[in-house]
């Protein structure tokens, strides 16, 4: 199996890779390690599209984040993907605090962002009157927005597999060789895999991908954010995203909606932890609580329906690593893609395919391009075309998640999608069944039902999420028969 270029990891980086190469006259494959995309820190992060102010002038991180912005906003209109455009507010809650309110606007305006004001603390309550009384003033940035992650992934990886791009799940890689500028890709799962290029986008493990093959150029410090997630009845506690004054451990404690009406909050930032530790603490989410109060007083986390966390890969380095590695010709790392890698990831995508043309690969553009993409959102349809739809189909009348309104036709399109689900969670991601309040409480055992039906397989042989989660051992009364 020979490739022009092979992408390792299908996290939201490498998916918008795959999604721009996929334009272009070349045989490109994807190797994730996981049984889907958007397992890691794509799925797991606060979901915030950032308006650009806050990275250094002059460095690639800012560059890319604001034309990641408006990238983020195009395609997920093209490609049917949740996106509010709501805008964000960064905070004071003092004259100090004001004053670098000042500092991140003219660091936005050094950087291109559009659209920023600086409110006063009348200005700013008056757009936002759950926040504290204690806010002094704000800085106002329309073009920040918030975004499903998981389905912007899922729909760049999917427009790419459309495409002519290979996916290749549960394929973690092991070893790297070059000969004869050949890389030579050897999986866990025993195949192996040939490519001109090789680009790394595999998150929290680039370091580890990288020395596979080179000299060490970084070490990746995976650093844990830990979240609530709030009942749709706290959805509009605030209408804008509410941000702290940002701190050297990040963007601080956020409160803000989601596109699917919840409300966020979080994170915390835990440096030093293991790169697969995604566990909540008690510690942790009181203090992720008594932040957020500080900023919306009012908030009733009685309403939360999950706690969940994710793991960001920082590194030594305050920027974005994007470059050809320095001791092997052809290997493009895509690493330390940090906050704001959501929003940047498009453009990450783009300015990729610009590096490997440099590096020598030729980019023909296909004349036949399909960027189409359709979701089925019965919840979203007048009467007349939920009608429609269930004339062609019943299973779209057949409500299964009753939290979120979804129906059987949508759980079954999700199975047979271009990249189809094979997991409870899979599911879950790419329709919304088990997003709402009973977090699955109720329809999981009926999605359950309907993916073995689907992919023909027992009960037993479904997954909660990645492989090997299984959720059923046997049925309860024949274990009990040989007791």
């Amino acid at each position: 199996m020979e490739y022009d270029v092979i992408i390792i990891g299908c996290g939201v980086t490498g998916a918008a890779t795959a999604y721009m190469l996929s334009r272009y006259q070349l045989k490109v494959a994807v190797l994730e390690a996981e049984n889907d995309v958007a397992v890691g820190t794509s799925k797991a992060n606060s979901a915030i599209i950032h308006a650009g102010y806050d990275p250094v002038p002059g460095t690639l991180m800012a560059r890319l984040n604001v034309e990641g912005n408006r990238m983020v906003g195009e395609i997920a209109d093209k490609l049917n993907v949740p996106f509010s455009r709501c805008g964000s507010f960064v905070v004071a809650f003092s004259e100090a605090e004001v004053e670098h309110l000042h500092r991140l606007y003219d660091r936005g305006i050094q950087n291109g962002v559009p659209e920023m004001y600086l409110l006063n603390r009348e200005e700013t309550l008056k757009e936002e009157p759950n926040l504290s009384d204690q806010v002094c003033g704000a800085l106002y940035a329309k073009t920040a927005a918030v975004v499903s992650p998981w389905e912007l992934t899922l729909a760049m990886a999917e427009v790419a597999v459309k495409n002519g791009v290979e996916l290749f799940l549960d394929t973690r890689v092991e070893a790297i060789q070059k000969e004869n500028d050949l890389f030579k890709v050897t999986a866990a799962n025993g195949k192996n895999y040939q490519s001109r290029y090789i680009i790394n986008a595999a998150g929290v493990d680039s370091d580890v991908v990288h020395e596979m093959i080179g000299e060490k150029e970084f070490t990746v410090n995976p650093t844990k954010g830990e979240y609530y997630l709030l009942d749709k009845s706290e959805g509009n506690r605030v209408r804008h995203v509410i941000f702290q004054c940002p701190n050297e451990l990040g963007k601080g404690v956020l409160v803000g909606p989601t596109v699917h009406g919840n409300l966020i909050v979080g994170p915390n930032a835990e440096p030093g932890t293991g790169r697969d530790d995604r566990a909540t603490t008690g510690k942790a989410m009181d203090f992720v609580r008594a932040a957020a109060l500080r900023s919306v007083p009012s908030i009733s986390f009685r309403e939360n329906i999950r706690n969940f966390a994710g793991v960001r890969a920082n590194t030594e380095f305050d920027e974005f690593l994007i470059g050809e590695s320095k001791s092997v010709k052809g290997f493009l790392n895509l690493a330390g893609i940090k906050s704001p890698g959501l929003t940047a990831s498009p453009a990450i995508g783009k300015y990729a395919c610009e590096l490997l043309n440099e590096m020598g690969l030729s980019l023909i553009e296909k004349e036949n391009y399909d960027e189409t993409r359709e979701v089925v959102r019965v919840r979203y349809l007048d009467a007349e075309k939920k009608n429609a739809l269930i004339q062609k189909s019943p299973l779209y009348g057949r409500v299964i998640c009753r939290c979120e309104t979804i129906t059987e036709g949508e759980i079954v399109d999700a199975l047979h999608e271009v990249i189809p689900a094979r997991s409870i969670a899979g599911v879950k991601r790419r329709c919304n069944a088990g997003m709402g309040r009973c977090q699955g409480g109720f329809c999981s055992p009926r999605v359950a039902a309907i993916i073995a039906r689907e992919l023909g397989i027992d009960e037993t042989d479904v997954l909660e999420d990645r492989t090997g989660s299984y959720v059923l051992t046997g049925k309860m009364k024949e274990g009990l028969e040989n007791v």
